[in-house]
């Protein structure tokens, strides 16, 4: 039997139906500000405000997920210690990387890229977001419940993030060396808690140079069918 309660839009008060015209307005904008998103590797130094970060990751934590137990964890690194920490952990892993353990296929597919071993941009950009899925936990802080779907809603809820960082006229880099299990260790995360994603965020230097091989993106025939 169900115990499950509910209540209504209405009373929330958090949804206004678009006429077509201003639905195609508002979503033809947002398709235009995510145009302008591009990945770079080269950060300025300039610091961006704690609570720009804070609202940002406050959005990412409204996604949806499994049974709503949210089972993420975003770990903010500003200290300049520690990021320095995390980039050598994570050039040591990039190193056996590149030097065999991706296999030629990988690395050919990375080489329009231009990637490399040397990850600077950990230590130059003002901040890091370590993202943790959560194995165990609950609706609630302290909970020890099983979650569920947690990729599904962590990479949710990433997307969420790095929308909301680009919306406050930041650039983003989503980097995830193999294994990332150093992250718990710099961080102090619990073993029920896995490396999902690490994202350098900050403003790109004047001339950040972004890979054309980046700009090729499908077209929308290519990735949707209306059945």
């Amino acid at each position: 039997m169900s115990d499950a309660k509910f209540t209504t839009l209405d009373a929330l008060g958090h949804f206004d139906r678009f006429d077509d015209a201003e639905a195609l307005k508002r979503s033809g904008a947002f398709l235009d500000a995510m145009k302008t998103r591009h990945t770079v590797r080269e950060f300025s130094s300039d610091p961006v405000p704690l609570e720009i970060m804070e609202r940002c990751i406050a959005a990412a934590g409204l996604a949806p997920s499994g049974a709503n137990h949210q089972p993420w964890f975003f770990g903010l690194v500003g200290d300049p210690d520690v990021k320095r920490e995390i980039r050598l952990a994570a050039e040591e892993e990039e190193r056996a990387f590149y030097g065999g353990r991706a296999g030629d296929e990988w690395l050919d597919a990375l080489a329009p890229i231009g990637t490399d071993a040397e990850k600077p941009f950990l230590e130059k950009a003002p901040w890091l977001i370590a993202v943790f899925a959560q194995r165990r936990g609950g609706v609630e802080a302290g909970m020890d419940k099983k979650n569920y779907y947690i990729n599904e809603s962590v990479g949710i809820a990433s997307g969420f993030l790095i929308a909301a960082l680009h919306q406050a006229g930041l650039s983003v880099l989503t980097h995830t060396p193999k294994p990332m299990g150093f992250l718990n260790e710099k961080l102090g995360r619990p073993a029920t808690e896995k490396p999902f994603l690490l994202i350098v965020a900050g403003y790109p230097v004047p001339e950040a140079k972004v890979p054309q091989h980046a700009l090729r993106k499908k077209p929308l025939s290519d990735i949707m069918k209306v059945y």
